[in-house]
């Protein structure tokens, strides 16, 4: 689908509606660990991410093809619609392993929703101004990171924990019912059938997105290991609001999105990676070594400006080395990749901290090691596939 502008009518309800949706399952991220300690679950807390990006990456093949068969809204409307739900029956869970079932079920809500809207950004996305696009519509996801936590905390220590988990399913109903004024940019669209959800390994692995899907995989483990330990982390510090390294380092990414999706498009995926990735091995490290909240905060704004930098460029270099029939497809491999990177960060993040605190250092030390091999791979092996879209002018 060609266009010459970004700005239209259906792309802003579409950053609207992930707007919303960040916002729903972001918002209880920092309260889970203390609410999983409160039934007895306070050993598993590696688990609260890592199942839910296990649910996410095994659903990815299924997304991604019923985006390119069904359409992009429908896949989006499910994934919105399963948030929701999901947040309302945390109030009624009182047992370890209901939890987890809970957050395994969850994570089809990441596992649909962002297959289909980043496959219907890269339908209507201008050629030249892929990164540009991916970086709009980043801000809106990331100010759904920023606002969610925030707002979830805030609710949780002036009202309750209910209310939190109330609220945030109205936010993901909400965003259901923008994605309901949308049009469908899948041409050849097909009615569900059941043999849609065969999979085969042709769904699951697009060969021509390996290389951003490999970078996106080793730069996402701090991410896990961010969304396990900063609730912590945290605490020790004596923050009273543990979503606020969430919401600095959210902050700290909204700009810089649209500038680098901008540069992306004129300089290459593989220059801005470059200097994204140093941000993150950077933020890493001032993370795991803080000793107070300004040097914890510092590493926030790192980790902001490297997730930031990171992914509008992953995002579109992906969307570029896509089959145009099977974007959705080449959508899905890379989101597979962003799963597994988050709830490896996650599982090993746990596990090697221990609930030990003498243990952080070491912990992000380790998952920043991991990233600076995301930027080794980049540059010696995945700079062969870079994209410049300016060269592409005529």
């Amino acid at each position: 689908m060609t266009q010459q502008k970004i700005y239209t009518w259906q792309f802003m309800l579409l950053c609207f509606s992930s707007l919303l949706f960040f916002s729903s399952f972001n918002m209880i991220i920092p309260e889970l660990p203390a609410f999983l300690t409160s039934i007895g679950g306070g050993d598993y807390k590696g688990l609260i991410i890592s199942v839910f990006t296990l649910t996410a990456g095994l659903s990815r093949p299924f997304s991604g093809k019923l985006a390119d068969k069904v359409g992009r809204v429908p896949v989006m409307v499910f994934g919105a619609t399963v948030s929701g739900l999901a947040a309302l029956v945390y109030p009624h869970v009182t047992v370890v392993w209901a939890f987890l079932l809970l957050r395994f079920f969850h994570g089809f809500s990441t596992g649909f929703k962002p297959t289909g809207t980043a496959a219907y950004v890269g339908d209507i996305a201008p050629l030249l101004k892929r990164g540009e696009a991916m970086g709009i519509f980043g801000l809106f996801g990331s100010m759904g990171m920023a606002i969610g936590p925030a707002i979830g905390s805030y609710i949780a220590s002036t009202a309750s924990l209910n209310t939190m988990f109330y609220t945030s399913s109205l936010m993901a109903l909400l965003s259901v019912v923008i994605l309901a004024g949308m049009r469908e940019t899948l041409v050849n669209r097909e009615k569900f059938r059941p043999d849609h959800l065969k999979i085969n390994w042709a769904d699951v692995y697009e060969p021509r997105v390996l290389y951003p899907s490999v970078t996106l995989l080793l730069t996402m483990l701090p991410f896990g290991a961010v969304l396990t330990l900063a609730p912590d982390f945290s605490d020790y510090l004596g923050m009273g609001n543990r979503g606020l390294y969430f919401t600095t380092f959210t902050i700290a990414s909204l700009g810089i999105r649209f500038i680098a999706g901008k540069a992306s498009d004129k300089y290459g995926r593989v220059a801005v990676l470059r200097f994204s990735i140093f941000f993150l091995v950077a933020a890493m490290i001032t993370t795991g070594f803080s000793t107070n909240v300004w040097q914890f905060l510092t590493g926030a704004v790192l980790f902001g400006i490297g997730t930031g930098m990171n992914s509008p460029t992953i995002y579109a270099w992906t969307i570029d080395l896509s089959d145009e029939h099977h974007r959705g497809r080449g959508i899905a491999t890379m989101y597979i990749a962003l799963e597994v990177g988050i709830g490896l960060g996650a599982l090993l993040a746990g596990w090697l901290y221990g609930n030990h605190f003498s243990h952080m250092p070491f912990v992000f030390s380790f998952v920043g090691f991991v990233a600076f091999l995301g930027w080794l791979f980049v540059e010696f092996i995945g700079k062969k596939k870079d994209v410049i879209p300016s060269q592409l002018r005529q």
